[in-house]
């Protein structure tokens, strides 16, 4: 066990590799994490070098996009729960939405759009999985709208089913990390 200016260390280390790196998962993050994770950061703004580089068949930018080679933008991935084969939120679910509801509203977020992607992992088939997960980002959208009165024209709700694994997984395997849904600030 870690103790004094050691572990003061690491929990420093561990916070910045959070607060630091787009796309980052947190566990079980407060709002605060997540307004972090997802605010613009300014002084990284002007040509960058990227270590991202996730294929995309569409247009950087381009509606129903879940990845650009080299996007940089701040995002954040969220373990959300759903019920086995459908779109319905599980308590787990909710109170995961209520901290990122809360941050989303929050004023540093608050004149941000994001993108809302949810992900599968391997089981079942693409063809099946596909639509359920954009039910679940669907899901996911109206949930924060209704409970936090964030617009609709803030949210744009993308399946990607199993395109985009957290986890490199063979067919037909559950893999709970990669069934997430990914946040992207599209204003950063």
């Amino acid at each position: 066990m870690l103790g004094g200016p050691r572990a003061l260390r690491f929990a420093m280390v561990l916070a910045c590799a959070a607060l630091c790196h787009p796309g980052m998962a947190l566990a079980d993050p407060t709002a605060d994490d997540i307004i972090n994770s997802l605010k613009p950061n300014t002084a990284l703004k002007g040509p960058t070098r990227g270590i991202r580089a996730l294929p995309s068949s569409t247009p950087a930018g381009a509606p129903g996009q879940a990845h650009a080679a080299g996007d940089d933008r701040p995002s954040l991935d969220l373990s959300v729960q759903f019920q086995s084969g459908s779109a319905n939120l599980t308590p787990a679910a909710i109170h995961t939405l209520d901290r990122l509801g809360k941050a989303l509203a929050s004023p540093q977020l608050a004149d941000d759009r994001f993108r809302i992607e949810g992900h599968t992992d391997t089981v079942g088939t693409r063809e099946t999985n596909k639509p359920l997960s954009q039910h679940r980002a669907e899901a996911v959208a109206a949930y924060l709208e209704s409970k936090f009165g964030i617009a609709a024209s803030r949210l744009e709700a993308v399946g990607v089913g199993e395109d985009d694994l957290l986890i490199a997984t063979p067919d037909q395997t559950p893999e709970p990390r990669n069934r997430r849904v990914h946040i992207v600030n599209l204003s950063g």
